[in-house]
């Protein structure tokens, strides 16, 4: 969730900071994943400990989307990147758009290492803020139009000829929470699969 007028920062713990793993292959990504921020508890990062409830729960929902393997690393060997938008755990329930703007260029710069790279799923309105905020950046509009998140995910949406699919948040308990999210969820990554020729299956 995004929240406004707020200082930069004070919602984030800029005290701790999750850094994603660099790929063996960066050219050999073709699907990221941008998930809200960095967990509260630093085992529940992606790929922190065997009981991260980030890996946990991503990988439940690839499953259900087709691809079932054992390991964030399985992922990764597959061509699919996890990151997040904010590398700083949240200190309250939402996460303000001056923060996100202060993050965005650091995504932004990672981001720029996956030149194969042709789709960004966007998991939840973190995410969708970052990106919007780097295309106003590199073109002056947002790539990804206001509104609900099940009212604007059918379009479609690009930024520098990737294409971005906004969806719900699938990191830790989040994804537990309502069942036609879980499902909406399980529909996008299915897309994404099949965008980034990593699955076949019908893309919307």
């Amino acid at each position: 969730m995004v929240e406004g007028r707020v200082a930069a920062n004070v919602d984030i713990d800029v005290g701790r900071v999750w850094m994603p793993p660099v790929p063996d292959d960066p050219a050999a990504v073709r699907l990221v994943l941008i998930s809200e921020c960095a967990a509260r508890d630093a085992r529940d990062d992606y790929g922190a400990s065997e009981r991260s409830e980030f890996d946990a729960t991503t990988l439940e929902a690839f499953a259900a989307a087709g691809l079932s393997v054992t390991s964030v690393g399985d992922l990764a060997a597959r061509g699919i990147h996890l990151t997040v938008a904010v590398r700083h755990p949240k200190l309250r329930a939402s996460i303000s758009a001056a923060t996100i703007r202060t993050q965005a260029m650091t995504l932004a710069g990672e981001l720029a290492q996956f030149p194969a790279a042709t789709v960004y799923l966007l998991m939840g309105d973190v995410a969708i803020a970052a990106i919007n905020h780097i295309a106003r950046l590199r073109t002056g509009k947002r790539a990804i139009p206001a509104g609900s998140t099940y009212r604007i995910r059918d379009g479609a949406y690009s930024l520098g000829g990737i294409r971005l699919l906004p969806s719900y948040l699938q990191a830790g308990p989040a994804w537990r929470i309502e069942a036609s999210k879980r499902e909406m969820i399980t529909e996008d990554i299915v897309t994404a699969l099949s965008l980034a020729q990593i699955l076949p299956s019908e893309p919307r």
